[in-house]
Protein backbone atom coordinates (compact mmCIF):
# COMPACT_ATOMS: atom_id res chain seq x y z
CA UNK A 1 0.00 0.00 0.00
CA UNK A 2 2.90 2.76 1.07
CA UNK A 3 4.48 1.81 -2.05
CA UNK A 4 1.30 2.83 -4.14
CA UNK A 5 0.85 6.13 -1.88
CA UNK A 6 4.52 7.01 -3.65
CA UNK A 7 3.72 6.34 -6.91
CA UNK A 8 0.73 8.31 -6.84
CA UNK A 9 1.68 10.96 -4.36
CA UNK A 10 0.15 14.17 -5.86
CA UNK A 11 2.09 16.98 -3.35
CA UNK A 12 0.88 19.78 -2.35
CA UNK A 13 1.74 22.20 -4.75
CA UNK A 14 -0.85 24.40 -7.30
CA UNK A 15 2.09 24.08 -10.36
CA UNK A 16 1.31 20.73 -11.71
CA UNK A 17 -2.46 22.50 -12.34
CA UNK A 18 -0.64 25.00 -14.64
CA UNK A 19 0.87 21.65 -16.36
CA UNK A 20 -1.59 19.37 -16.06
CA UNK A 21 -4.34 21.07 -17.99
CA UNK A 22 -3.06 22.47 -21.33
CA UNK A 23 -1.03 19.88 -21.50
CA UNK A 24 -3.92 16.95 -21.27
CA UNK A 25 -5.90 19.02 -23.37
CA UNK A 26 -2.87 18.56 -25.98
CA UNK A 27 -1.81 15.36 -25.88
CA UNK A 28 -6.13 14.27 -25.82
CA UNK A 29 -6.45 15.90 -28.70
CA UNK A 30 -3.78 14.63 -30.09
CA UNK A 31 -4.73 11.37 -29.29
CA UNK A 32 -8.11 11.65 -31.15
CA UNK A 33 -6.74 12.69 -33.91
CA UNK A 34 -4.55 9.14 -33.96
CA UNK A 35 -7.31 7.53 -32.63
CA UNK A 36 -10.78 8.57 -34.18
CA UNK A 37 -9.63 10.93 -37.01
CA UNK A 38 -11.11 14.13 -35.19
CA UNK A 39 -9.79 17.95 -35.34
CA UNK A 40 -8.18 16.74 -39.23
CA UNK A 41 -6.29 13.31 -38.10
CA UNK A 42 -6.51 10.34 -40.58
CA UNK A 43 -7.50 7.78 -37.76
CA UNK A 44 -6.48 4.52 -36.54
CA UNK A 45 -5.94 3.66 -40.73
CA UNK A 46 -4.07 6.72 -41.85
CA UNK A 47 -1.89 6.86 -39.05
CA UNK A 48 -1.73 3.36 -39.03
CA UNK A 49 -0.31 3.45 -42.65
CA UNK A 50 1.80 6.43 -42.24
CA UNK A 51 3.93 4.46 -38.83
CA UNK A 52 4.48 2.19 -41.06
CA UNK A 53 5.97 3.64 -43.72
CA UNK A 54 8.22 5.28 -41.38
CA UNK A 55 9.54 2.02 -40.23
CA UNK A 56 7.09 1.89 -37.01
CA UNK A 57 5.72 -1.92 -37.38
CA UNK A 58 2.92 -2.37 -37.26
CA UNK A 59 1.92 0.42 -37.70
CA UNK A 60 -2.29 -0.33 -36.89
CA UNK A 61 -0.51 -1.40 -33.91
CA UNK A 62 2.00 1.54 -33.40
CA UNK A 63 -0.85 4.14 -33.54
CA UNK A 64 -2.99 2.50 -31.35
CA UNK A 65 -0.58 2.75 -28.76
CA UNK A 66 0.47 5.59 -29.28
CA UNK A 67 -3.25 7.27 -29.47
CA UNK A 68 -3.99 5.56 -26.97
CA UNK A 69 -1.26 6.44 -24.49
CA UNK A 70 -1.81 10.10 -25.80
CA UNK A 71 -5.91 9.86 -25.90
CA UNK A 72 -6.04 8.38 -22.32
CA UNK A 73 -2.94 9.60 -20.44
CA UNK A 74 -4.06 13.38 -21.75
CA UNK A 75 -7.62 12.72 -20.37
CA UNK A 76 -5.20 11.27 -17.16
CA UNK A 77 -3.77 14.59 -16.56
CA UNK A 78 -5.92 16.72 -16.73
CA UNK A 79 -7.90 15.48 -14.41
CA UNK A 80 -4.77 14.37 -12.16
CA UNK A 81 -5.51 10.90 -12.29
CA UNK A 82 -2.38 8.68 -12.15
CA UNK A 83 -0.42 11.39 -13.12
CA UNK A 84 3.06 10.00 -12.47
CA UNK A 85 2.53 6.79 -14.19
CA UNK A 86 0.37 8.49 -17.05
CA UNK A 87 3.39 10.91 -17.58
CA UNK A 88 5.92 8.68 -17.68
CA UNK A 89 3.99 6.86 -20.63
CA UNK A 90 3.64 10.41 -22.62
CA UNK A 91 7.13 11.01 -21.56
CA UNK A 92 8.45 7.39 -23.44
CA UNK A 93 6.21 8.44 -26.00
CA UNK A 94 7.64 11.44 -26.78
CA UNK A 95 11.11 10.12 -26.80
CA UNK A 96 9.49 7.54 -29.31
CA UNK A 97 8.47 10.77 -31.79
CA UNK A 98 11.39 12.83 -31.39
CA UNK A 99 14.08 10.06 -32.82
CA UNK A 100 11.86 8.39 -34.85
CA UNK A 101 10.08 11.41 -37.03
CA UNK A 102 11.44 14.81 -36.14
CA UNK A 103 15.46 14.44 -34.92
CA UNK A 104 16.56 14.61 -38.60
CA UNK A 105 14.51 17.97 -39.24
CA UNK A 106 16.58 20.11 -36.14
CA UNK A 107 14.89 22.31 -33.90
CA UNK A 108 12.45 24.33 -34.92
CA UNK A 109 9.00 23.42 -35.90
CA UNK A 110 9.14 24.96 -38.67
CA UNK A 111 11.15 22.41 -40.71
CA UNK A 112 9.32 19.91 -38.51
CA UNK A 113 11.70 19.66 -35.59
CA UNK A 114 11.28 18.35 -32.43
CA UNK A 115 10.83 21.59 -30.50
CA UNK A 116 7.02 21.42 -29.54
CA UNK A 117 7.62 17.49 -28.99
CA UNK A 118 10.48 18.43 -26.24
CA UNK A 119 8.11 20.98 -24.91
CA UNK A 120 5.87 18.26 -24.18
CA UNK A 121 8.37 15.82 -22.97
CA UNK A 122 9.83 18.14 -20.33
CA UNK A 123 6.13 19.22 -19.06
CA UNK A 124 5.71 15.78 -18.98
CA UNK A 125 8.64 14.76 -16.90
CA UNK A 126 8.00 17.85 -14.50
CA UNK A 127 4.63 15.99 -14.13
CA UNK A 128 6.18 12.80 -13.37
CA UNK A 129 8.58 14.12 -10.81
CA UNK A 130 6.19 16.43 -9.12
CA UNK A 131 2.56 14.58 -9.20
CA UNK A 132 -1.10 15.77 -9.81
CA UNK A 133 -0.60 18.19 -6.91
CA UNK A 134 -3.28 20.13 -5.51
CA UNK A 135 -6.90 19.72 -7.25
CA UNK A 136 -5.94 16.62 -9.00
CA UNK A 137 -7.81 13.33 -8.80
CA UNK A 138 -4.79 11.75 -6.97
CA UNK A 139 -5.32 13.84 -3.73
CA UNK A 140 -8.75 12.37 -3.87
CA UNK A 141 -7.26 8.78 -4.16
CA UNK A 142 -4.02 8.89 -1.56
CA UNK A 143 -6.68 9.87 1.40
CA UNK A 144 -9.00 7.11 -0.03
CA UNK A 145 -6.07 4.60 0.31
Amino acid sequence: MSALKNLINPGQQWSSLALRVPLGIIFAAHGAQKLFGWFGGYGLEGTGQWMASIGLEPGYLMALAAGSAEFFGGLFLLIGLLTRPAAAVLAITMVVAIFSTHISNGLFMANNGYEFALALLAGVTALALSGGGRLSADQALVKAL
